[in-house]
């Protein structure tokens, strides 16, 4: 899937004068007290510059060029990678990983465990978090995305129905919290 990194930007930024939050992501990783964060397909940068902005050392990673080329030019000290979070190997860890904006559900059918993975992979062990928020309606399961958590060593420690963590009872959006202990 190709992306207008400045039109997807846009969005946000039309949301944002007109007084919505764009910023309940990085309101629910802070709320951790991280040092670092990797932000796992990062689009626009809009979650990482948002950490930044709070003196977080953030790392974004994404797949699409024009979404990266939109986050350079908004934030030049960031660091921003192009890769693919399937197999993905930075060699280092961080305190929270944080997939927003659906992440798990723009890659390929099959590459899911993969992604969760590659991902997980970069969670500090002794309590780094993986973050992750997604509709549940397009056939990527809570049930599946939990044994991809685990089968990558993380345990699951809080469910919500929304980044502001309201109680998930059900529905079609969930933002789950898996620790690796």
């Amino acid at each position: 899937m190709m992306w207008n990194g400045d039109d997807y930007q846009a969005r946000f930024d039309r949301i944002a004068a007109d007084g919505g939050d764009v910023h309940g992501e990085a309101e629910l990783v802070r709320s951790f007290g991280p040092a670092t964060v990797l932000d796992a397909g990062c689009g626009t940068g809009r979650v990482a510059i948002e950490l930044a902005r709070h003196g977080v050392a953030v790392t974004g990673v994404d797949i699409d060029a024009s979404m990266l080329d939109t986050a350079r030019r908004l934030a030049p000290d960031i660091s921003w990678h192009r890769q693919d979070l399937v197999g993905l190997d930075l060699g280092r860890s961080f305190d929270v990983v944080v997939m927003a904006g659906n992440v798990p559900l723009f890659t390929p059918p099959g590459t899911e465990a993969a992604l969760v993975a590659g991902v997980a992979g970069h969670v500090r062990p002794d309590g780094g978090r993986l973050v992750a928020g997604f509709s549940l309606d397009r056939g990527y399961t809570l049930d599946d995305y939990d044994t991809h958590c685990g089968a990558a060593g993380l345990v699951l420690e809080a469910r919500y129905a929304t980044w502001s963590r309201d109680p998930y009872t059900g529905g079609e959006y969930a933002v789950s919290v898996h620790r690796k202990p």
